[in-house]
Parts: C-alpha cells; sequence; structure tokens
C-alpha cells in the first residue's frame, strides 16, 4: 500500500502526542504527589482544563495511530512516535517564548537524521494482517507481566529517577501492546464492517492497554525528571513495537550490512533522546505557568 500514508498519518500522531505531553505534564504538576499508586489522580485531572486538552490531543493521535497502522507495518509506524520528544521541547519553547540552544537544535537534528536513516536501511515490510490467537495469548501474558513488574518496582522506590524510568518503561510496554491489539483490531475493522470492530476482543483489548498507558504515564510524570522517565518511555516504545512486529505479524527488516547503518540510526537517536530529556526543565517549567483558564 507504499508508505506515504502510514507515514503522513503516523506524523500527525505524533505531533498530536507532542502536544498532549506538554499540556498533561503542566496539569500532573498542579495535583498532589502520591507515593503509591493513586488511580484518583485522574478525578484530580479531570478538573484542569488543560488536561482535558492534553486528552484532546490523545483522542487525535490515536485516530492518526489508528489509520497509520490500519495501513502500515508496526515496525515502521511506531519507531516515527521518537519524534515526540523533538516536538514536545519545540512546543515547550513556543509556549514560554525561549529560544532553544544550538545544542538542543542539533539533539534534534541527531533523533531525525537518525530515524531516517534507522527506518531506510532497516526497510520494514507489512508482514501478515492477522494474528491468531495461540500468538496472542503469550504476548498478552509477558507484556502485562512486564508492565506490572515495572510499575510494582517503581512504585516502591521514593522520587526520582529510578521510580521515574521504571514507570516509563512500564508505560511504553503498554503503549506498544495498545498499538500492536489497535492494528489488530483495525484490521477487523476493514474485513468485518463495525459489527466485527465492536464485537472482537481486541478493541476492548486496545482501550484497556491504552486507559493502564495514561494512568501510568500520569504516575511517571510525577515520579521523577523527564531524563529518567521520557528515554524509557520514547526508546521503549520503539523497541518493544518493534518485538511485536516481528512476534505477532511476522514483519521483517534487513539485515546482513544494513545492521551497521541501523545501530547508527539507533546511536543518533538515542544520543539525541537523552540529550533533549536532560533539557526537561524547560519542559517542567512551561507546564507551572498559571493556567489561561478556569
Amino acid at each position: 500500500m507504499g508508505v506515504v500514508l502510514p507515514v503522513l498519518f503516523a506524523l500527525l500522531a505524533a505531533f498530536s502526542n507532542a502536544l498532549a505531553t506538554v499540556l498533561q505534564r503542566r496539569a500532573a504538576l498542579t495535583v498532589p504527589q502520591s507515593q503509591g499508586f493513586r488511580p484518583g489522580l485522574v478525578v484530580d485531572l479531570l478538573r484542569r482544563p488543560v488536561w482535558l486538552g492534553g486528552m484532546l490531543a490523545v483522542v487525535v493521535a490515536g485516530a492518526g495511530q489508528a489509520v497509520a497502522l490500519a495501513t502500515g507495518p508496526l515496525s515502521l509506524v511506531q519507531p516515527l512516535f521518537v519524534l515526540e520528544l523533538p516536538l514536545a521541547m519545540l512546543l515547550a519553547s513556543l509556549m514560554t517564548g525561549r529560544h532553544l540552544a544550538p545544542s538542543l537544535w542539533l539533539a534534534v537534528g541527531g533523533v531525525v537524521v537518525g530515524l531516517g536513516v534507522a527506518l531506510a536501511s532497516a526497510a520494514p515490510d507489512a508482514g501478515r494482517d492477522d494474528v491468531p490467537l495461540d500468538r496472542w495469548l503469550p504476548t498478552l501474558v509477558a507484556c502485562a507481566g512486564a508492565a506490572v513488574l515495572l510499575a510494582a518496582a517503581g512504585l516502591r522506590r521514593p522520587v526520582g529517577k529510578v521510580r521515574a524510568g521504571c514507570l516509563g518503561a512500564a508505560t511504553a510496554v503498554c503503549y506498544a501492546l495498545t498499538a500492536a491489539l489497535m492494528k489488530d483490531s483495525m484490521h477487523v475493522l476493514d474485513a468485518d464492517g463495525l459489527t466485527g470492530f465492536l464485537t472482537t476482543w481486541q478493541t476492548y483489548g486496545f482501550a484497556a492497554a491504552g486507559v493502564a498507558a495514561v494512568l501510568l504515564l500520569e504516575h511517571a510524570m510525577q515520579g521523577g525528571p523527564l531524563v529518567a522517565s521520557q528515554p524509557a518511555l520514547t526508546l521503549g516504545d520503539v523497541a518493544v513495537s518493534l518485538m511485536l512486529g516481528v512476534v505477532l505479524y511476522r514483519e521483517e527488516v534487513r539485515a546482513g550490512w544494513w545492521v551497521l547503518p541501523q545501530l547508527l540510526g539507533v546511536a543518533l537517536i538515542v544520543a539525541g533522546v537523552r540529550t533533549l530529556a536532560r533539557r526537561g526543565a524547560d519542559l517542567r517549567e512551561t507546564n507551572r505557568m498559571p493556567e489561561a483558564t478556569g
């Protein structure tokens, strides 16, 4: 089906998610912090208009991601979400009226170039559209188990890098699983229409995984600095999504000497993401600005 359509909608989703990150973190820093898992956190956030704006951006991102996954492979669409962090930093700088330092522009360029090199050299194929239940069951158990263990490990630690990193990684697993389930449900929608979409278990599976991801994300944002949570979230989402693409959808990437430029691209991405996350204080200050509406 080509790559233009899934790439365009994935970029739309990445931009919307970046906007949601800026707005949601701003809202998360205005509610009382908690040491444990607190479902009531979302109730507090519902009273913040800026958080509702962030959730609207999440809805737009979800729609864009659904179209991208319906038209392209998981291993192509999900890596494009690495661009969320550079976009979030750019949006944060616009909201504060502050200019990005040259080092940050260099990091943004590194992420973009690295992503282009990695995807061009990997050239992921479309794989298969349908996933049998015998491949879903162990995948669901493994992802759920990993998310629970990471979240439990994070919640046992005080506010800081370890807590934020563990919760960010748990969120990444849930986001990747959400995308994998969404792709399967989009296939059902295309094959069986709205009735099939509303009656297949994958639809409710990706909804549940998405809710868990949002709740974990809010705790990760409160759990510590962005330098710990954001790389774990961004890079973890890509890594788990690539594994799910291979395991579930039998997607393939080029091997042999093509691995070398892929590793170079990954190295540029990791270096850029770490540099951007290290400057997360700018994003934190953006979210502490007084709300413009009631």
